[in-house]
């Protein structure tokens, strides 16, 4: 694992088309924002493991599943005109198109 020490609007170049930009620092979190084409998947860890767990089909029987937190966090999530995805905690995704590079 490569570790970077990052400031304020300083930011960390992947792959050339994907930008990761640390927008804010409050105390203990750090608010990371990500400039990437719209054909790249980019997902908080939680929602990333609810997805695969998804793909991976039922383990067990309908009756005894609970949505949980992933489901609740999907229902928080707002498509903006501009193609931003602004989850319930305002973080926000953007594809290149919208020129924040």
């Amino acid at each position: 694992m490569l570790v970077l020490s990052r400031k304020k609007d300083e930011s960390v170049v992947i792959n050339n088309d994907i930008r990761v930009v640390v927008v804010e620092i409050r105390g203990d979190k750090v608010r990371l924002g990500v400039e990437a084409p719209k054909e790249v998947p980019v997902h908080r860890s939680e929602i990333y493991d609810a997805i695969s767990r998804d793909e991976a089909g039922p383990t067990q029987d309908f009756a005894s599943i609970d949505a949980g937190p992933a489901a609740q966090m999907a229902d928080e999530c707002e498509i903006l005109g501009d193609g931003s995805v602004v989850s319930g905690d305002s973080e926000r995704r953007t594809g290149t198109e919208s020129g924040g590079n």
